[in-house]
């Protein structure tokens, strides 16, 4: 069968989107990609994909970043799996995949908006746009690309299949963009929008006609909500603050449709304070010229896909700018809008090239200019997004008040072996982010590595003062310590990682690699067995294992001779016995030191810690409540006390052995 002019013109469409990204395939992961891809030992086994449409702890690693998109980390799984591990190409493939999927779908519902040729040109204009690469590129990011799809493909359904729509069919694909990520939730007033100024039902018909979307909706929000932990934080910013804002960040959004100069991977764009400020007056305005527009379009039938258009673009970035999040704006945050963009634009050109009888060959230079010009800003885009490096480098150039911007460059430095590099763009860092704590453990990483040990205790001692809570904090502090021989102290702070964390691996690799130098063969093997009992198959876990079974033991602890009846001495024993599992021989040394020493807070500490590994919340508050009383600056007394609070007020009748 011979394809129309139409379709061999699409087809020309994807092989130059091909071509464009074919720089893209092998760029690294980035920025969250970290602690949902690489550090994710879910994804390491596909038989993990039932608990992970289960928990949603299993999309990363940290606590405060989980959230349920089970479809998401599903995908990351069967990409690992493909590819024998974590290499970028197998990923790139599956995302690119979709995206182009999607912009399959896209033609085929703009040829119902539209005229085919405007159709195709929005299709090429969206697919080459170089405010697409960012989602393209950021692999965690296929989210966006998942729940675009899915309400393309639904709306799709629904307007092509009218034989399966009273079968509720469509909201299938719907399910999977929710489950992807819950931007998708807004479908029902998109169906509306399409049903009105598409299929030009009258307002009454279209409402009731969206009801089923409504239910499944509204029943889906409640379950994605019920699955996500209740440690989720999306945001940083008042509210308020944040709400006020978006106006002239949709604003900035919009131009960028038809001037993506200034795309960077994380802006410094801050927060606005003041609802008379300039800016955010000038966004209102903005928005409320939007609605006029799309006011004054719907009563023109003629402009009624602009109307559709502006309508998508406005409701589709309707969730980012009403619920608080971590960032003021994303670049990534363009691409379900910009579907809305590129088909009002299109029609809005094709028509007046159609009125003012525009020679087809004019038409064609235009759209190829437009074209060109994009393509080549997405392929460099594409190069932007290659390496942390120069992802980096150019998010520092663009945004020079963004501190973690600077800390990721010198992070890329540093991992060179550049450290006064490193250290140059840490210090300038600090100047915008003085409380951040990852800074600080940078810092930390970064001095040790000069040499500087006082300095590199220093910002690790204040990496825990403000994120005592995270299990990163004590991890490198812990691996730190162990680079210079204090095993007890680093021991210690990788059992404080993985009681925050159990899924913060890398802490757990460095408890076993302390117990394989401290000769502790049975802590070890215990230590594996737990780890794989969690993470079936895991490959370090199973060679730690496989090496305690020849690993040679020091002396037995108990069988060690006696030494002098010190505090410190008890104390050692005591933290040895909870390094050994052993917790209530490590409480009953803890309690001989504080017989020495009635203000031992140290001791104190380590029965608070004992405790809280044997789950008795109530013994392990008492006790780390008097280590903070006796000494208020200590730090690991309070992340004991803090934990133990939180685990009695989840688990009420757990308390006690």
């Amino acid at each position: 069968m011979r394809l129309q002019p139409i379709h061999r013109a699409l087809a020309v469409v994807f092989v130059l989107v091909g071509l464009i990204y074919s720089n893209h395939f092998n760029n690294e992961f980035h920025f969250d990609d970290s602690h949902t891809v690489v550090e994710n030992p879910w994804i390491r086994d596909v038989h993990n994909i039932p608990t992970i449409f289960k928990d949603a702890t299993t999309f990363s690693t940290l606590p405060p970043n989980r959230v349920y998109r089970p479809i998401v980390t599903a995908s990351l799984a069967v990409d690992y799996a493909l590819g024998h591990g974590l290499k970028p190409l197998w990923f790139h493939i599956s995302t690119f995949f979709w995206f182009m999927l999607q912009l399959g779908v896209m033609f085929l519902l703009f040829s119902r908006v539209s005229s085919p040729a405007a159709a195709l040109a929005a299709t090429a204009i969206y697919g080459m746009h170089p405010a697409i690469a960012e989602t393209v590129n950021y692999l965690i990011q296929r989210g966006d690309i998942y729940s675009t799809l899915g309400v393309l493909a639904a709306l799709a359904v629904y307007d092509r299949a009218p034989g399966l729509r009273r079968y509720g069919i469509y909201m299938l694909p719907l399910a999977l963009a929710i489950l992807s990520k819950p931007v998708a939730l807004i479908f029902p007033v998109l169906l509306f929008l399409w049903i009105t100024l598409i299929q030009g039902e009258r307002v009454g018909v279209a409402a009731k006609s969206c009801v089923p979307s409504v239910v499944a909706v509204g029943t889906l929000a409640f379950f994605t909500s019920k699955m996500n932990p209740p440690n989720y934080a999306a945001g940083s910013y008042s509210a308020f603050n944040y709400r006020i804002s978006q106006p002239q960040v949709l604003m900035e959004y919009f131009r960028r449709f038809f001037a993506p100069t200034d795309l960077t991977a994380d802006t410094d764009h801050v927060a606005y304070t003041n609802i008379f400020d300039n800016d955010v007056i000038l966004g209102f305005v903005f928005l409320l010229l939007c609605l006029g527009l799309v006011y004054k379009c719907v009563r023109s039938e003629w402009n009624k896909p602009v109307a559709f258009g502006i309508g998508w673009f406005l409701v589709t970035a309707l969730p980012t700018s009403v619920y608080p999040l971590a960032e003021l704006e994303n670049d990534h945050r363009l691409y379900f809008p910009f579907v809305g963009l590129a088909i009002a634009l299109t029609h809005v050109v094709v028509e007046l090239f159609d009125h003012w009888r525009v020679p087809m060959r004019f038409r064609v230079a235009a759209l190829g200019l437009t074209l060109a010009v994009f393509g080549r800003a997405t392929s460099d885009r594409n190069l932007v997004w290659a390496t942390d490096e120069s992802l980096w480098h150019d998010v520092s150039v663009k945004s020079p008040k963004n501190g973690r911007g600077l800390m990721n460059y010198g992070l890329t430095l540093m991992a060179k072996g550049n450290y006064p590099g490193a250290l140059e763009l840490f210090e300038r860092a600090l100047q915008f982010n003085p409380n951040y704590y990852v800074l600080e453990t940078n810092l930390g990483i970064a001095y040790g590595a000069v040499n500087n040990p006082a300095k590199s205790e220093e910002h690790f001692k204040r990496s825990l003062e403000l994120g005592g809570e995270q299990a990163l904090t004590h991890y490198f502090y812990g691996r730190w310590l162990n680079t210079l021989g204090r095993k007890d102290e680093a021991m210690l702070q990788g059992l404080i990682a993985k009681t925050l964390n159990p899924d913060y691996t890398v802490a757990r690799y460095l408890i076993m690699q302390i117990d394989v130098e401290l000769g502790r063969p049975d802590a070890l093997r215990l230590e594996a067995v737990d780890f794989l009992k969690r993470f079936p198959g895991d490959g370090p876990a199973t060679a730690y294992l496989a090496q305690s079974a020849t690993l040679k033991p020091t002396p037995v602890l108990a069988q060690q001779p006696q030494v002098a009846d010190t505090p410190e001495k008890h104390l050692d024993r005591s933290l040895a016995f909870y390094q050994a599992g052993q917790y209530k021989e490590c409480v009953a040394e803890a309690r001989a030191a504080i017989k020495l020493r009635a203000n031992y807070a140290e001791a104190y500490n380590n029965i608070a810690a004992a405790y809280n590994s044997m789950k008795d919340w109530d013994n392990g508050i008492k006790a780390a409540s008097e280590a903070v009383r006796l000494k208020p600056d200590f730090q690991l007394a309070k992340n004991n006390l803090a934990w133990a609070l939180e685990q009695r007020k989840q688990h009420p009748a757990g308390q006690g052995n």
